[in-house]
């Protein structure tokens, strides 16, 4: 199943629901570890990868890692297609996704970071929180059904890390070289 959510309570709540003990959680979007902590508490037999690219969270999410055992924190940009491919490596797959990138913005990154991070993880369980994208939901008709019953789009998927994307270099200046 996919859950898109703006509300940060709701979100919250929302894990509450996803996640279980033994769950290995990527959480894409960390920032200063406030979610972490409860993915922690939840998937407490499990494993939580948590990723952030913000200068604000290497020092609070160290903190965290000392706190909680299951927890492993990596300072990098998930655009980038090495940081995919180290995760890969590490875990094959994991239980959740959850996706938090700026809750309100970027919607266009946000999708284009789930749709590659799930498509190549395979989880169980998606949740995304971006105003963008919920409100996208909620404004559009269907015309046809097309439907994933997992945590990734069904119809999109395919095996493995997906090649370098050109594109992934206009997302900002910043991935540029």
């Amino acid at each position: 199943m996919i859950k898109v959510v703006y509300n940060i309570k709701v979100y919250r709540e929302a894990l509450k629901e996803i996640i279980k003990s033994t769950d290995v959680v990527v959480e894409l979007g960390s920032h200063v570890g406030n979610t972490t902590k409860i993915l922690a508490e939840l998937a407490n037999k499990g494993k939580v990868i948590a990723l952030d690219n913000s200068p604000e969270s290497s020092k609070s999410m160290a903190k965290i890692e000392k706190e909680y055992d299951n927890v492993e924190f990596i300072k990098a940009d998930v655009r980038l297609h090495e940081t995919l491919e180290s995760i890969m490596e590490k875990i094959q797959s994991c239980d959740v996704l959850s996706v938090d990138l700026g809750g309100g913005y970027h919607p266009d990154t946000t999708f284009k970071v789930y749709f590659i991070w799930s498509s190549t993880l395979k989880p169980r369980e998606s949740i995304i929180r971006n105003r963008g994208l919920l409100d996208f939901i909620n404004s559009s008709v269907k015309t046809e059904e097309i439907k994933s019953d997992y945590g990734f789009l069904e119809s999109s998927a395919k095996n493995g890390v997906p090649p370098r994307l050109k594109e992934l270099t206009l997302w900002s200046s910043k991935l540029q070289k």
